[in-house]
């Protein structure tokens, strides 16, 4: 078999940041790197979990909503993945880093969080996830599509 192409990326050099994984025709994957691989302690479940409700609530509502497809968490659990279609670089690292921020900042209940809404839907930290996305901003808050190459 091939090997895939984020298999390809070289891990032991990757830092924190935002990267473009792959372009498929009008799709575009964001790899967006909260913790640099191999190197520091991974991200626990619940906080994901979290910020995974909050980003893709919030990138759904947005004025970008139309060209969201997914958001996600990287299995090694060092970041996420974000994919949009037919989305300028600029205007989707606009929306990243508003979504970061969004979750920094955020207050009250967390959206999707009742068992008729989320498979595992006692399984979330607040704190922890606006502590993730707090550190995290301020590595992406001056990032242009110029930094977007691994």
């Amino acid at each position: 078999m091939e090997r895939i192409a984020s298999f390809c990326v070289d891990h032991e050099k990757l830092q924190k940041g935002i990267y473009i994984s792959r372009i498929d025709g009008d799709i575009v994957t964001y790899d967006i790197r909260m913790k640099k691989p191999n190197a520091e302690p991974v991200m626990d479940n619940a906080p994901i979990h979290t910020i995974e409700h909050l980003f893709a609530t919030y990138a759904r509502n947005s004025a970008e909503k139309e060209h969201v497809i997914y958001f996600g968490p990287m299995g090694c659990r060092t970041g996420f993945y974000f994919l949009c279609r037919d989305l300028p670089h600029e205007r989707a690292l606009t929306l990243m880093k508003n979504a970061f921020l969004f979750i920094a900042q955020y207050e009250g209940e967390i959206p999707g969080t009742t068992a008729k809404e989320c498979g595992n839907y006692k399984d979330h930290d607040l704190a922890g996830a606006k502590m993730l996305a707090a550190t995290f901003y301020p590595v992406i808050q001056n990032w242009t599509a110029d930094d977007l190459s691994y």
